[in-house]
C-alpha cells in the first residue's frame, strides 16, 4: 500500500513538472512566420492554410504573413481571405522585403489581416479583377460590342461590372471590419490604384512601416485587435520568431498547379498510355504515363478549369491518334484546331501566373500532329511494302527445279521443298521464280522468260 502511494505521487509529481504552465517548455512564448512568394493558387491556400493549424496547435501568439505577390486567382484568394479571419491566432499581414509588393489579390489579403504592415521601399494596390476567362476577341471584332445586356451596355461590360462591383464590396467589408481606408480600396480596385509604403500610412491603409520582424513584433505590441468577435490585446514585443517552410507537397502543388505544366503531363500521360498499348510489355511507358495523366487532372482539379475546354483539348488528341492509324487530313487539322480551341478556353478565371502560354500549347499541338504524321508516314510505308510472311511473301523468290514429270514437280524455295506446276516446260535443275500460290502449290516460271518478257 505504501509502494503505490509512492508510486502515485511520483508520477503526479512528473506530470505537474511536465504540464506545469512554468515549465520551459510550456511558458516559451513563440511568433511563427510564413512567406508567400509568388502568385496566389491552390499551394498558397495550402501553405496558408498548414501555418494557421501549426499555429493554432503550438499556441502561438501571432502569425505572419510575409507577401511578395503579383496576385493570383480569386478562388484561392478568397479562400485565403475565410481563413485568415476564422483563425484563433491574430495574423500580422507583412509586405516584405525591400521591392515586394502586395498587388491584386495580396492587397486583399493585406486588408484582411489583423494587423497590416509595410516595409520600406514596397507597395500593393492595383487589385482591378482581371477580365473572365474565355475566348479572345479577334482583332477588329465587334461581337462584344453588338451583344447587349438587359440595360443595353454592351455584354462583356456589364460581367467586368458586376465582377468590379462584388471587388469593391469585398475590400469595402474587410477595411469596415479592420478600421482601414475603404476609399481608397475602391479606388484601388476601380482604378488600379497603387501606393508606397510610405504613402499606404499617410492613407490608413496599414497600420504602420517596419524595417524587419523585429521591429514589426515592437510596434504590433499592445494594439487591440478583433479575433473571431472578441478583443485581443497583442504582447508581441520581443517573441522568438520561428520560419515555416513549404512542405514537398507544397512544393510540388506550385509546380503542377501552373495550367501550362499540368497540360505538358496530361500530354505525356496520354502519350506513354498509348505507346503501352501499341507496344505492350514495355511497362515504363504506360507506369509514367499513368501517373503523369493522374498528376495532370489532379492539378486541373484545384483549379477554376472550363471543362468544355478540356473535352475539346482531349478530342482534339484523340483525333490526332485517329490520324496516326489512319491517315487522313480531316482529322488532322481538326484535332490541332480542337486542341488550341480548348487550351484557349481552359482556364475560366486568369490571373498573374495563370495564363495558358501560347507558346507551351501551340508547341505541344506542332509536337502532337508531327509525331501523328510521322507515324502516318511509316504505316503508309508499310502499307505500300512488299510482304515479308505467308504465301503473299512468296511471289517473286527465286526456286530451283528438284524433279519435273509433265507440267508438277517439286522446287527448292527458301530452304524448303515445295510442289510446283508451270505453264511451260522446264527441267531439273532449271533457276525459275514463283509467281503464285495456292493451296499450298507454287506457279513458277523460267527466271529468264521473266525477263524475257519485260524486254519485249
Amino acid at each position: 500500500m505504501t509502494f503505490a502511494r509512492v508510486a502515485l505521487l511520483a508520477a503526479a509529481f512528473v506530470a505537474a513538472a511536465v504540464f506545469s504552465p512554468f515549465s520551459s517548455a510550456g511558458s516559451e512564448r513563440v511568433a511563427l512566420s510564413v512567406a508567400i512568394d509568388g502568385v496566389i493558387g491552390p499551394a498558397s491556400t495550402r501553405q496558408l492554410e498548414d501555418a494557421l493549424d501549426a499555429a493554432s496547435t503550438r499556441g502561438a501568439e501571432v502569425l505572419i504573413l510575409q507577401l511578395d505577390t503579383p496576385g493570383g486567382l480569386v478562388t484561392s484568394m478568397r479562400e485565403m481571405i475565410a481563413d485568415i479571419l476564422a483563425s484563433p491566432v491574430p495574423v500580422i499581414g507583412y509586405v516584405a522585403p525591400a521591392g515586394g509588393h502586395a498587388a491584386s489579390a495580396g492587397t486583399y489579403i493585406l486588408y484582411a489581416t489583423h494587423v497590416a504592415a509595410m516595409a520600406p521601399g514596397t507597395n500593393l494596390g492595383a487589385a482591378t479583377p482581371v477580365e473572365m476567362g474565355g475566348l479572345p476577341s479577334l482583332p477588329g471584332g465587334d461581337k462584344d460590342k453588338d451583344e447587349k445586356d438587359a440595360t443595353g451596355r454592351p455584354a462583356g461590360d456589364a460581367m467586368m461590372a458586376k465582377v468590379t462591383n462584388d471587388a469593391v464590396a469585398l475590400i469595402r467589408s474587410l477595411a469596415e471590419l479592420r478600421g482601414r481606408n475603404g476609399d481608397w480600396g475602391e479606388k484601388a480596385v476601380r482604378e488600379a490604384a497603387s501606393l508606397s509604403a510610405n504613402a499606404a500610412l499617410q492613407e490608413h491603409v496599414i497600420d504602420f512601416v517596419a524595417g524587419d520582424t523585429t521591429e514589426l513584433l515592437r510596434l504590433a505590441d499592445g494594439r487591440t485587435v478583433d479575433v473571431g468577435g472578441k478583443k485581443q490585446v497583442l504582447a508581441t514585443k520581443g517573441l522568438r520568431v520561428e520560419t515555416l517552410e513549404p512542405g514537398w507537397f507544397i512544393r510540388l502543388l506550385s509546380v503542377i498547379t501552373d495550367p501550362n505544366v499540368a497540360i505538358v503531363l496530361m500530354l505525356i500521360g496520354v502519350y506513354g498510355i498509348i505507346f503501352e498499348f501499341t507496344s505492350p510489355g514495355a511497362v515504363a511507358p504506360g507506369v509514367i504515363g499513368t501517373i503523369c495523366l493522374v498528376l495532370g487532372l489532379y492539378a486541373l482539379n484545384f483549379l477554376p478549369i472550363n471543362y468544355a475546354g478540356l473535352a475539346l483539348m482531349l478530342l482534339g488528341i484523340a483525333f490526332l491518334v485517329i490520324e496516326a492509324f489512319n491517315p487522313t487530313v480531316v482529322l488532322g487539322l481538326s484535332g490541332v484546331a480542337a486542341f488550341l480551341l480548348g487550351s484557349a478556353m481552359l482556364l475560366k478565371t486568369q490571373g498573374p501566373g495563370f495564363e495558358v502560354s501560347w507558346a507551351v500549347t501551340g508547341a505541344a499541338a506542332t509536337v502532337t500532329l508531327g509525331l501523328a504524321l510521322l507515324t502516318g508516314t511509316y504505316l503508309w510505308a508499310a502499307r505500300r511494302s512488299l510482304p515479308r510472311v505467308g504465301g503473299e511473301a512468296m511471289r517473286g523468290l527465286p526456286a530451283e527445279i528438284l524433279d519435273w514429270q509433265g507440267g508438277e514437280g517439286h522446287v527448292l524455295a527458301q530452304g524448303e521443298r515445295w510442289r510446283a506446276k508451270a505453264d511451260e516446260p522446264v527441267a531439273p535443275g532449271d533457276s525459275v521464280e514463283v509467281t503464285d500460290i495456292r493451296d499450298l502449290v507454287l506457279t513458277v516460271r523460267r527466271r529468264d522468260a521473266g525477263r524475257n518478257g519485260a524486254r519485249q
